[in-house]
């Protein structure tokens, strides 16, 4: 296991690496870290996994926001760019989502595949997420993370506990300025234009991005998979991860990706 730190944008990004063989990129949701696809990366053993924390997330520095969609888009450019990264499977969990398609569409020559899970090209209307980053800045992240675990359907899940735990901890201004750049990204058009293999899965009870939404999303890219994993919410790699390896396995072997 290896890790490196990696300037983007006057931001250092923590990035974690372990294994070799076919790479894949993971990238996480809003309010956690690189350890959401612990349980995940840990059923892959013949693969070389990167995992890294968003600006203003984990042990990534967390300059002032707003951030913009495309400055988090350039961040995962830059890891891939500088660890000399090619042909990578791509899987992005909620906001990690989003990063996956705006990378795809800036840079196909990184990116041979994708899996969007528990997210679309764009997750709600603006209004919500600048009031939710008002409050992160205000009240800090007690105020709103017992809501937001409650939207994942999480919070009486006991494998979820130290991911909400992690999420009052999150940093209040890295969370906000994501939320800035989530309200300002639809990505309806460009996604649309995407072709290349795609896997996205969705959590049954998952309130923040329910299955219509992500299958709507997957509907945008012909030739695309869409996987349903009952009785998950927004977190599956954290609550399931032996169903989305399961997954991911069919998906990566059905490309060659092994």
């Amino acid at each position: 296991m290896t890790t490196h730190n990696v300037q983007s944008k006057g931001a250092d990004l923590f990035v974690h690496d372990v294994g070799t063989g076919p790479t894949i990129v993971m990238a996480h949701c809003l309010g956690l870290d690189h350890t959401v696809w612990d349980g995940v990366a840990d059923l892959l053993p013949d693969h070389r996994v990167i995992r890294y924390d968003l600006r203003g997330h984990g042990a990534s520095d967390a300059p002032d926001g707003p951030y913009s969609m495309g400055t988090l888009v350039a961040d995962a450019e830059t890891i891939c760019d500088a660890l000399d990264l090619k042909d990578v499977v791509f899987i992005g969990l909620s906001v990690g989502g989003l990063i996956a398609q705006g990378l795809a569409v800036k840079r196909l020559d990184l990116v041979r595949a994708m899996v969007l899970s528990n997210t679309a090209a764009k997750l709600g209307q603006p209004g919500p997420w600048h009031a939710r980053a008002k409050a992160a800045r205000a009240d800090g992240m007690d105020g709103i993370a017992d809501a937001t675990a409650d939207r994942w359907h999480v919070k009486r899940v006991e494998s979820a506990d130290s991911a909400i735990a992690q999420l009052k901890q999150a940093n209040p201004e890295g969370y906000a300025a994501t939320c800035e750049a989530i309200a300002g990204t639809d990505f309806y058009t460009p996604t649309s234009g995407l072709r290349l293999p795609t896997l996205a899965i969705a959590g049954s009870l998952d309130g923040a991005t329910p299955p219509d939404l992500v299958r709507e999303t997957a509907d945008l890219i012909p030739g695309s998979d869409f996987h349903l994993i009952k009785g998950a919410g927004h977190i599956p790699p954290v609550t399931h991860p032996r169903d989305v390896t399961a997954v991911l396995h069919g998906f990566l072997g059905g490309i060659g990706h092994v």
